[in-house]
């Protein structure tokens, strides 16, 4: 077996998908569609596909739903399902943050927690109605973010 330093990996482009896993499809869809207002790519019974920034893919599946292997006429998607409250955070520019900090109250969508971190960025917390935890996030508080 090679070292792991001397291993030649292929590139990576980003991630592509988030999943969160949900109790009430219709439910969820309402919170997102009201708060983010992305737009649907896909949505059926099983999930709802949004497009975030024209970059990357938020999906709803329902709780249980893909827990089985899903067969599609050009193959399949192995079984996969989660629980319990994940968490996800959604980069915003610094100039955006009190307008979403503003919508969460106007929605009364609870704040359970803020940080300004060491880099300077901001975090603030709220949860789904699934008690997933999302945050907004800006610049500096990563590294690469």
């Amino acid at each position: 077996m090679a070292a792991e330093s001397a291993i030649e990996r292929p590139s990576v482009a980003g991630v592509l998908e988030t999943a969160l896993y949900v109790d009430d499809l219709v439910r969820a869809s309402a919170f997102y569609d009201r708060l983010f207002g992305f737009p649907k790519l896909f949505a059926d019974a099983r999930l709802i596909a949004y497009d975030v920034a024209g970059r990357s893919v938020l999906l709803l599946f329902a709780a249980g739903a893909s827990a089985t292997e899903q067969r599609l006429p050009g193959g399949s998607i192995p079984a996969h399902d989660g629980q319990g409250g994940a968490h996800m955070a959604f980069a915003v520019d610094a100039a955006a943050l009190p307008g979403w900090e503003r919508l969460l109250a106007d929605l009364d969508v609870a704040v359970e927690g803020r940080v300004s971190w060491p880099r300077g960025g901001e975090s603030v917390y709220f949860r789904d109605p699934d008690g997933n935890l999302l945050e907004i996030a800006t610049p500096g508080l990563w590294a690469t973010y």
